[in-house]
């Protein structure tokens, strides 16, 4: 079966990952996940893969089949995995979750190959460009940086002290970092490495971004713009030049809890606890698809439209 030019795909509290028609908004098949909900997805840059993190576990399901059954199952969290990811051209996977640990899996086998200690519940965790390093963010305020070679942490620091990071995003140069908390706040942070891992976080800027929890900061891939999503049901759309805002996007009648934007920066995903996610033209701010089939909060989707083939050109 080809792989589609586009994958998109959702994760609920309804127990259920949904693929969907990006243009028409028709969904073309569910996947159940009867033990547990859903709180973050991942494609694999091939689009082969999509990995669904739960409640304790880790399951790994093929895009481009109809098999309801996970092709891999990884056990090892005893809590909610809340962040994962695919590293070194998708044969890795990093995973955190609330019991306190980050995570290494190696795919071929259903054992973690690491494991650190963040000592409070990890809500985010981003792979470095140089794929050297992971970034995570917890429950206590901490960010740190995890150097893989290492085992150990490299880097630490408490943006505000007491108050929960929920998302961390990393530009794909590795220029900067941003960090999102409970308090609407993102810091944003220049990237300064040496021989290629990063050695420190030099002050950017402090952006009060909204009223509420930020749920998602996502760095765009043209690097031109952050978005944000909230508990306060909109998502915001800020120049990374001037930290001006450019738009706030508005829609969703609840909490606001992922994002994820198109391989040219044009277009952007949310989910939604109101049962929605949605497709949001970035040139005038209209949301012009809106994926609806789930029957509780959508708290996770995941975007993979780019050209395969050319990746390496």
């Amino acid at each position: 079966m080809p792989s589609p030019s586009v994958v998109l795909a959702t994760g609920s509290y309804d127990h259920t990952l949904r693929f969907w028609e990006a243009t028409s908004g028709s969904c073309y098949r569910t996947i159940q996940n009867p033990d547990s909900q859903i709180n973050r997805i991942e494609i694999t840059a091939d689009k082969r893969l999509i990995a669904a993190a739960g409640n304790p576990h880790i399951r790994v399901y093929d895009v481009n089949s109809n098999n309801p059954q996970p092709l891999s199952t990884y056990e090892g969290h005893t809590g909610n995995v809340t962040a994962l990811g695919f590293y070194k051209d998708s044969k890795l996977m990093y995973s955190g979750s609330e019991d306190g640990t980050v995570k290494l899996w190696d795919l071929r086998t259903k054992n973690f190959q690491q494991e650190y200690e963040s000592r409070a519940a990890v809500n985010s965790v981003i792979v470095h460009p140089n794929e050297e390093e992971l970034i995570s963010g917890d429950q206590n305020g901490n960010v740190r940086v995890w150097e893989l070679a290492k085992g150990s942490c490299s880097c630490e620091l408490v943006p505000e002290i007491g108050t929960a990071i929920r998302s961390i995003s990393v530009a794909y140069d590795g220029s900067l970092a941003v960090a999102a908390n409970n308090n609407g706040t993102c810091f944003v942070w220049r990237l300064i490495s040496k021989t290629g891992s990063v050695s420190h976080f030099e002050p950017l800027h402090r952006l009060a971004a909204h009223q509420g929890y930020i749920l998602k900061c996502l760095i765009s891939p043209d690097i031109q713009h952050l978005a944000t999503t909230s508990s306060d049901k909109t998502i915001k759309l800020w120049s990374l030049e001037n930290f001006e805002l450019k738009q706030t996007l508005k829609g969703h009648q609840k909490w606001v809890w992922d994002c994820v934007f198109s391989v040219d920066a044009a277009y952007l995903v949310s989910a939604s606890s109101d049962c929605t996610a949605c497709l949001w033209d970035l040139s005038n701010g209209d949301a012009i698809r809106v994926y609806s089939g789930h029957g509780k909060a959508v708290c996770c989707c995941a975007l993979n439209d780019c050209a395969v083939d050319s990746q390496q050109e």
